[in-house]
């Protein structure tokens, strides 16, 4: 009896702790984590697009390569171009028009079937669709207070998981019982629900600035490229992403061809990645804040969990080898993002934040090029064990050099 009062007395602290996580932050920061939710569930033909080329489509692994390396180019356009825009007309005008024309857009996708149609339709959707997330980045600083930005950050992440984790869980049963062509359908009409939303519960907000800081920003226009370090963190973020996008494009057909599972079981292998990160991430970055260690040191160790994810996979014989490295990889995601994505806030500067977080959002949108293409060659040509080895080594470099930036911003360089 008094073992069953103890462990229920742990299960109500550990309880208030996680609700504790989520406490003092903004009602828009909930509001777009909500229309974050929505519309990442609907979201659900992305993570299939490398099988849906192959599979559906009968194109072969290269030209699948190609035709995903448009979306990554897409994306670094789109990135850049939104960053430009977020500082010209700010981010909630840029987050509107992006996500609606997204949602028409992903509708009509489903109705190019040629290899060029693909490339050139694939491209001018992820020019649309990531203008909205250099805005999203520079809507966290304005709505969150400076010491709520990691967790701000993470509630969106965890909305994005929660919705990418039910959104291809779903799919992939939708594939099995009725093919990918409603996914198309449900992916844009989200896409414009959610902006719907946002439109009607969050209104526009001005960036905070004083006129003070609107005069050192003007003289210093040109800081972002002269920022040696955020150059290294820029090259950090970019092997990292070439890293874990590999989750989205080699992983799956790995999944397949290696140990026959089909869609649904890779959705539910991708679902302990997302379970990990709603069950744990909050409190988990909550409980990082109180130790107040440095964003640099938490790059450094999601580094080295991004290649030892890879490294484990040169065990073919074994299915659960696959938990194993999904577990790895969302600690190291959970790492990862939420701090780089701090480190990128807290580096722009005031006036020029669009431009700042369009260079961080560049960098994984060239990873993703790149990512696709060489992935994708790579076993092709090589294997799966071969681009595991490479990919492993991206975050090796990656370590090294977050070692490297930790060092210059001890020295405030």
């Amino acid at each position: 009896m008094q073992h069953a009062t103890i462990k229920n007395n742990h299960m109500k602290i550990l309880f208030n702790n996680y609700l504790e996580s989520f406490k003092g932050l903004s009602k828009e920061i909930w509001y777009l984590s909500l229309i974050t939710l929505i519309n990442r569930a609907g979201t659900m033909v992305i993570p299939f697009l490398s099988l849906y080329l192959t599979k559906d489509l009968g194109f072969s692994k290269d030209a699948a390569g190609w035709i995903l390396a448009f979306f990554g180019i897409g994306s670094f356009i789109g990135s850049w171009l939104g960053g430009k825009l977020t500082d010209k007309v700010g981010f909630y005008k840029v987050m509107v028009l992006s996500l609606f024309a997204t949602g028409i857009g992903f509708i009509g996708l489903q109705y190019i079937t040629s290899f060029w149609g693909l490339c050139f339709g694939i491209l001018l959707i992820m020019i649309i669709a990531d203008t909205f997330r250099p805005a999203l980045f520079v809507s966290l600083k304005t709505y969150s207070k400076p010491e709520n930005q990691t967790r701000s950050l993470a509630l969106i992440r965890l909305a994005i998981n929660l919705g990418m984790g039910v959104g291809p869980t779903l799919a992939g049963l939708i594939i099995v019982m009725k093919g990918y062509s409603i996914l198309f359908w449900i992916d844009g009409i989200t896409c414009i629900i959610a902006i719907v939303l946002f439109y009607i519960l969050v209104k526009e907000e001005k960036p905070k600035s004083s006129i003070q800081e609107q005069s050192n920003t003007l003289k210093t226009k040109n800081i972002i490229y002269q920022d040696g370090s955020y150059w290294i963190f820029i090259t950090i973020c970019f092997l990292m992403g070439m890293t874990f996008f590999q989750l989205l494009i080699t992983l799956p057909l790995y999944y397949e061809e290696q140990f026959g599972l089909n869609e649904f079981n890779i959705g539910l292998i991708m679902f302990i990645n997302v379970a990990i990160i709603v069950i744990f991430e909050m409190p988990f970055i909550h409980f990082l804040e109180k130790k107040r260690i440095k964003s640099t040191q938490f790059i450094i160790a999601a580094c080295i969990l991004f290649g030892l994810s890879f490294y484990v996979l040169f065990n073919t014989f074994w299915i659960g080898i696959l938990i194993i490295s999904m577990v790895i990889i969302t600690f190291a995601e959970m790492l990862g993002f939420p701090y780089t994505n701090t480190f990128a806030l807290k580096r722009a500067k005031e006036g020029y934040e669009g431009s700042y977080m369009a260079l961080y959002a560049m960098s994984f949108s060239l990873a993703h090029i790149f990512s696709s293409k060489i992935g994708l060659s790579i076993v092709d040509n090589y294997g799966y064990q071969i681009n595991w080895l490479v990919t492993g080594s991206f975050s090796a470099i990656a370590t090294l050099l977050s070692i490297w930036l930790h060092k210059r911003i001890k020295n405030n360089l």
